[in-house]
């Protein structure tokens, strides 16, 4: 079938002597590239796009795709872009698109039937086979079709077994997968496109697509796999590398008998898999070191398993029977050096998928698949509870520390708080940023300049004259050599480390043992102990806690905490930490009720006893993670309000100190249409919480009465909040006049019970009904929001029957509220999400007759 495809409208919306998107052109080859593009426009979104007859097809999706079958999201059909569009990543500084694009997913695609006959028919089905979407896919085009012109689809995972409910693609994979980099990154470097190239699916640069042997081309098929991909193309091997689960680093192991504890270990993270008689060890960088370590590939071959992915360290034993790395880096040069692969995890097993199983139940399976008597691989023990004790007896064994583990987790790929580690003395990654020359002959320099990366800038960490041997010389010489800049890479270096420096690009990876870490960031007592191949030198980032280094900081999800330790309720002793702990921990849940609406926040910068303050918009010293969106005010003036769309956002807002999130009825995409009617019940001071139970109860009832189902919510204050979701069909006039009107009501049948106007002269001995919370910019309590109270209690959801047992409206806080939720086997708002109702011309008459 002859091309009829042409890039007239996409070359039309852009001046290409401004933006550094390729210009392109209609390709001549038949190619099935399938990109996603995270892009940081007016309004973030993510670019859907399909090759087929010579251009990219696209889709703009503002939510981003979901691995839900059940959740279908909004695909807005764009105009065609070219093939060579696939590869761009970067900053479009102005006019048409203006914004950062990051490359969030690339490979091929493959329609289940003709393509051209199903997008005409408005039902594409396709198998994607991305580095991180994959599986079966459809695009749905709309009934009526269009809006303003544009083509509304829906894009809907098929249930199959890379469905996932519980994983919301945008927030686990936030760094491109061409480059490494975060958005804030790219929006810094800007783009690195070398135009006129072509980029394929395995991420290389190719000027001609290869057709595949499946004759659908565009892919890389014929080449062999590397990277993210490594050993799934040989020998029949399929089973994919699996990003892997990383711990954070903390001062102190956990408590609790929820807790594994494990040996670190002092070595490579290696991903073990097994398929029919084939091994592969894969590095955390995604490198295939089968060839390296035959030995080890041999004795995972022994194992009686169909297939297996396995979670592991490989290690050099020393003359203690302890880990050491130095010993690691001298097998390469003398063979055999006393090698185990410890391995602490198993992901799959004989064809299942197991990660989702609790970590006891992983490790059990593991255990009984890896001989106990195996002298290469070895299953890695663990100690219930008692991390203290345990922490202890490692430091005291000479080892680097424990990685302590949530014993009922899944696993859960990148960094989190499901796994922590905690250290015995300082050994790290650190960057090599130069280096002093020696005076000695035969020897290339006399110390290492070392850094680390601290958010977008490299900040000086000290320098390491001790711990070479000559082949190390030898080795770093070289390198260091064809490294050498004239320029130095470090943010604000001091002048310790300028005097006499040669500088190099910050590309070599140094593991650095040292005793601690000073107040102002320095090694002290520092040996290095070799060079690391496994871990890029972005990813070297050691501003967070370290053992005696004095340094106040912590970080969660990239972000950095300063002040950690500063008290914000003095009653309980929470601190920063505690209040970043529990927004992180608890993100997904929060982020239900809170994300993408506007919200204004209650900030407590020297704690909740001291002056707090309310802010609703977005300032200049507002943190990157919190967004914004515009909204038209009284006036005509627009103002920036204040918007969190991840997990990020709750963390950076814990840094700024603030204590209580307040949002808005309605969501940023459709400000004037508001989505929950909220009923205050507020008693006055005489009241006891009874009285608030049994009037929720009765406007339960009476909002049953006219066919609205409601859900009741602790305010972590004095009342009780009623809230009643509905559809966004009235606006905010129609939803004030029906909760202000069925308000007045209950007032007028109960005058002593009840009260709906704000004055606190006639609310005496009565509860005052507030319905002022559904007003244009009025704002209410945020579900599971803490609140800057005595007692640090926190806005909790319950149900109606679990209401009539509840003794106060602050009865969940900081301390307990983890193990109320840890409790819960459903949901007590179940339901909520999917109710379909609305103020209708019945209800607002209903509540205006007299």
């Amino acid at each position: 079938m002859a091309s009829t495809r042409n890039l007239k409208t996409y070359q039309s919306k852009r001046d290409f002597r401004e933006s550094p998107e390729p210009r392109g052109s209609v390709s001549k080859t038949d190619g099935r590239l399938y990109v996603i593009q995270s892009h940081d426009a007016s309004r973030h979104h993510y670019d859907f796009r399909l090759e087929l007859d010579g251009v990219l097809l696209s889709w703009a999706i503002p939510k981003g795709p979901s691995l839900d079958p059940s959740d279908k999201r909004l695909a807005v059909r764009t105009e065609d872009h070219p093939v060579d569009y696939g590869g761009f990543e970067g900053v479009i500084p102005k006019g048409y698109g203006a914004g950062t694009v990051m490359l969030w997913d690339r490979g091929e695609w493959e329609a289940k039937d003709d393509p051209r006959e199903a997008l005409e028919k408005g039902e594409l089905k396709f198998t994607l086979k991305g580095a991180r979407l994959k599986g079966g896919w459809a695009l749905v085009r709309m009934k009526g079709g269009k809006d303003g012109g544009k083509e509304n689809w829906l894009l809907v995972k098929e249930k199959d077994d890379h469905a996932d409910p519980e994983t919301e693609p945008g927030e686990r994979w936030t760094t491109s997968v061409k480059s490494r980099r975060k958005m804030k990154t790219i929006a810094d470097e800007g783009q690195d496109l070398k135009k006129g190239k072509r980029y394929s699916p395995g991420g290389r640069a190719a000027t001609k697509p290869k057709k595949s042997s499946s004759g659908q081309g565009g892919g890389s098929s014929g080449a062999k796999s590397k990277g993210k991909n490594a050993g799934t193309g040989n020998g029949g091997m399929a089973l994919e590398f699996i990003e892997p689960q990383l711990a954070t680093l903390v001062d102190d192991p956990p408590e609790g008998e929820e807790w594994l504890h494990e040996i670190k270990y002092d070595g490579y993270r290696i991903q073990a898999k097994i398929k029919d008689g084939e091994v592969r060890l894969i590095s955390r960088n995604g490198k295939d070191w089968t060839d390296r370590y035959p030995d080890v590939a041999g004795a995972l071959k022994k194992l009686k398993i169909d297939s297996a992915v396995m979670d592991g360290e490989l290690v050099a034993l020393d003359d203690r029977g302890h880990s050491n790395f130095s010993r690691l880096q001298q097998s390469q040069r003398k063979g055999d050096v006393s090698l185990r692969y410890y391995v602490f995890d198993l992901l799959h097993l004989d064809g299942k998928d197991i990660r989702k199983s609790p970590l006891t139940d992983r490790k059990a399976k593991l255990a009984d698949v890896v001989p106990a008597k195996d002298q290469r691989v070895r299953y890695s023990d663990h100690i219930e509870g008692s991390g203290e004790a345990t922490i202890e007896k490692a430091c005291d064994m000479g080892m680097e520390g424990i990685v302590s583990k949530k014993a009922d987790a899944p696993y859960k790929s990148g960094r989190g708080r499901g796994w922590l580690k905690s250290k015995c003395v300082g050994d790290d990654e650190f960057v090599i940023v130069g280096y002093r020359r020696s005076d000695k002959r035969g020897r290339p320099f006399s110390s290492l300049l070392l850094g680390a990366w601290d958010g977008d800038e490299l900040v000086y960490r000290g320098r390491v004259g001790t711990g070479y041997d000559a082949r190390d010389f030898d080795e770093l010489g070289g390198k260091l050599d064809r490294l050498s800049r004239k320029t130095c890479p470090l943010a604000d270096p001091p002048s310790e480390a300028r005097r006499g420096a040669v500088w190099v690009t910050p590309k070599l990876v140094a593991q650095v043992a040292y005793t601690e870490m000073t107040g102002d960031g320095l090694l002290r007592h520092p040996s290095y102990k070799g060079l690391r191949e496994d871990k890029a030198a972005r990813e070297v980032r050691t501003g967070s806690p370290q053992p005696g280094d004095g340094e106040n900081e912590m970080e969660l999800e990239n972000v950095r905490i300063t002040s950690p330790d500063k008290v914000l309720f003095p009653e309980q002793g929470a601190t920063k930490r505690r209040v970043a702990e529990y927004l992180h921990g608890n993100a997904e849940r929060i982020l239900t009720w809170l994300a993408d609406r506007p919200l204004t926040f209650v900030r407590c910068p020297d704690g909740r006893d001291d002056e707090c303050f309310f802010q609703q918009h977005h300032t200049a010293s507002t943190p990157d993670e919190i967004g914004w969106v515009e909204i038209e005010e009284s006036g005509g003036k627009t103002a920036r309000h204040l918007v969190i769309s991840d997990a990020r956002g709750l963390v950076a807002a814990a840094q700024i100190a603030v204590l209580e999130f307040h949002l808005w009825g309605a969501r940023k995409d459709r400000i004037d249409r508001p989505e929950r009617i909220v009923f205050d019940l507020d008693p006055d001071e005489g009241l006891d919480f009874r009285d608030v139970r049994a009037a929720a109860r009765e406007l339960k009832d009476i909002l049953e009465g006219v066919g609205l189902k409601s859900y009741p919510m602790l305010t972590g204050g004095k009342g009780i909040h009623v809230i009643v979701p509905i559809q966004r069909r009235r606006g905010w006039d129609d939803v004030k006049a029906f909760a202000a009107g069925l308000a007045r009501r209950m007032a007028a049948a109960d005058p002593d019970g009840y009260v709906a106007q704000a004055s606190k002269a006639k609310r005496k001995g009565r509860i005052f009904i507030d319905w002022l919370r559904n007003e244009r910019g009025a704002t209410a309590i945020a579900p599971y929001s803490p609140r800057a109270r005595a007692g640090a209690p926190v806005a909790t959801p319950v149900g109606w029957e679990e209401l009539a047992r509840i003794d106060r409206a602050n009865r969940y806080t900081l301390d307990n509220i983890g193990a109320r939720l840890k409790r819960l086997k459903s949901d007590p708002w179940e339901g909520y999400g999917e109710e379909r109702q609305s103020v209708t011309d019945e209800l607002l008459a209903f509540v205006k007759a007299d």
